[in-house]
């Protein structure tokens, strides 16, 4: 597929006219922007600014993948996950963070770090994007929890993993994301 960004700027491109800030909370930061659409007219976008996040999926050297579950207020429910977390700055450098948040959640460290890219969750209404990356080479020590995390951290074999993804069992996207990634690289 061949893309022409010079064209794409011209012929879609919105262009901001004004902007109100709606709530400025801690993780999220709502505006309503209006906008001039390609044609000239105009629209409203209301939009979720994010600071970033990154996740990672810790594979072992028998394949097996470190997951997480835990309760999700927002849809009231327990679900199966990779390691994630948000960034503390806009500035901060992704690698550390998910190294950091890795360590944090489970106890392990990693020698070997693999980026898996980056992908935006919902770029309809937020600017969030999360950076991807597979750990190998796996230590176990201590995990750190925040205060407000409870986790329940076991292994799962990489094949499993991608089964229940395509089965529609786990609905986490950034987890649906790096298993596919990780099971194509890992040839399973």
């Amino acid at each position: 597929m061949r893309i022409d960004p010079e064209h794409e700027l011209h012929t879609l491109r919105e262009t901001q006219v004004s902007s109100q800030t709606i709530f400025d909370g801690f993780i999220l930061h709502v505006r309503k922007d209006t906008v001039t659409l390609p044609n000239g007219e105009g629209a409203s976008r209301e939009i979720i600014r994010h600071i970033g996040a990154v996740c990672v999926i810790p594979v072992t050297e028998n394949n097996e993948v470190i997951v997480e579950r835990q309760y999700r207020y927002p849809i009231d429910r327990v679900i199966t996950e990779i390691p994630a977390g948000k960034l503390d700055s806009r500035e901060e450098d992704r690698l550390s963070a998910i190294q950091r948040e890795l360590r944090e959640e489970t106890g392990y460290t990693a020698e070997e770090w693999i980026s898996l890219g980056d992908f935006h969750p919902a770029p309809a209404y937020s600017d969030e994007y999360i950076s991807m990356y597979m750990a190998r080479k796996l230590h176990r020590g201590d995990r750190h929890l925040d205060a407000d995390e409870f986790l329940d951290v076991f292994t799962v074999p990489l094949s499993e993993l991608v089964e229940d993804v395509m089965a529609g069992r786990i609905s986490d996207a950034k987890t649906q994301t790096a298993v596919l990634k990780a099971a194509r690289i890992l040839g399973i």
